[in-house]
């Protein structure tokens, strides 16, 4: 607290600086070493129903009960005078009338000729529970939209996969001729709304991932997985874009067959993710790795690239939700941003967590970390 003292104001800037000093939203007073009053704001005054002119050269301990007066002499002076401060210091100022009006100290120590001072602010403890109040009724207000939010997302999410599904098992029906005969061309364009309702279902299920999430409603089916075994799965499920992107893709043979604690789909689920944005990522003639490692009670899967890299000032943001590397991402990548920020969420409710190391012009490594099982 540096609040001036009077004398101060009066030097240096007039009357609106008065205005601030009076109209503090809580009580303030100059004291000198002795405990003489110097100055007392209106707010004080107000507060203890005394006129201002009242206060100025008379003892603070004037404006105290008495248990305060015991405390001020015992420990609140000795504590400002040798700390040079005090923080939320329980004090019961006396009124007029004599009753108490219980608040919060605050003071500093201020060297002056021929002695030192202390000013101080008082809080009352009713405006600060009323401040309390407003932060809890905030605070609820927010969970009440973030939950609100969450159902919203639930029921779109769940209310647009019946025409979807309905779109997508009608292209395979026209697609096995069940209303004639279907050209070559046809074929193509039953397979562009068959890849485009795929693509809207995934964008779905992963708004619904995130209403889950955010309502701590991501059930986790944890059992022994062969990490070899879930890589194998991915791959024979991205590996035709890695061909079609021509980037080239390598898994270590060499590293050991390890086992981790994790749930089945979520854990594809982040693999597929990583694979896929390395491959999006990542230009023709580039390359991604992927590997394991075990460090102490925990298993590390790496997927590494040789794509653009991150620029450092996204390395803090990229796992937040809709949020993605630049804005060509938006124009010329497919997906919402919500990928990383899924894979993140899933990975923590395993147990484990989801990082990247990553600079501009040298690619990427992302590393999902899982609670080691017994090894094979």
């Amino acid at each position: 607290m540096t609040t001036p003292a009077p004398a101060d104001l009066e030097r240096g800037s007039g009357a609106s600086w008065m205005d601030l000093w009076d109209r503090a939203p809580c009580g303030l007073v100059v004291l000198n070493d002795d405990g003489t009053i110097v100055a007392a704001n209106t707010t004080l005054t107000d507060m203890l129903d005394i006129a201002g002119a009242d206060l100025p050269g008379r003892s603070v301990e004037a404006m105290l009960t008495i248990p305060a007066r015991i405390f001020y002499q015992t420990h609140f002076f000795p504590l400002v005078k040798l700390h040079g401060h005090a923080e939320e210091i329980f004090l019961t100022l006396r009124t007029r009338s004599g009753s108490g009006v219980p608040v919060l100290a605050n003071a500093v120590w201020r060297d002056r000729d021929g002695g030192g001072q202390i000013h101080c602010a008082f809080m009352r403890i009713r405006e600060r529970e009323k401040y309390e109040e407003e932060l809890l009724r905030t605070k609820k207000a927010a969970e009440l939209a973030s939950a609100s939010k969450s159902r919203f997302l639930s029921m779109m999410s769940h209310d647009l996969r019946t025409p979807l599904g309905a779109i997508s098992g009608y292209a395979d029906l026209l697609a096995l001729g069940v209303r004639g005969e279907v050209t070559e061309e046809q074929q193509a364009d039953l397979a562009r709304i068959k890849r485009a309702s795929k693509s809207l279902l995934g964008m779905l299920d992963d708004l619904l991932t995130v209403a889950r999430e955010q309502s701590a409603q991501l059930p986790m089916r944890l059992e022994v997985l062969s990490v070899r075994t879930e890589l194998i799965e991915a791959e024979s499920i991205v590996t035709p874009r890695f061909i079609e992107a021509g980037v080239g893709y390598r898994r270590d043979e060499s590293a050991p067959d390890l086992t981790v604690r994790a749930d089945r789909d979520r854990l594809q689920r982040i693999l597929l993710n990583l694979l896929t944005n390395a491959v999006k990522f990542t230009p023709r003639g580039g390359r991604v790795s992927v590997g394991c490692s075990a460090v102490a009670d925990r298993v590390l899967i790496h997927v590494t690239d040789t794509g653009r890299g991150i620029p450092a000032e996204m390395l803090g943001r990229i796992f937040q939700p809709f949020v993605q590397v630049d804005a060509d991402d938006a124009t010329n990548q497919k997906g919402m941003g919500l990928g990383l920020a899924i894979g993140r969420e899933l990975a923590r409710a395993m147990g484990g967590d989801l990082a990247v190391e990553s600079a501009v012009g040298r690619g990427s490594i992302f590393t999902i970390s899982l609670p080691a099982a017994a090894a094979r």
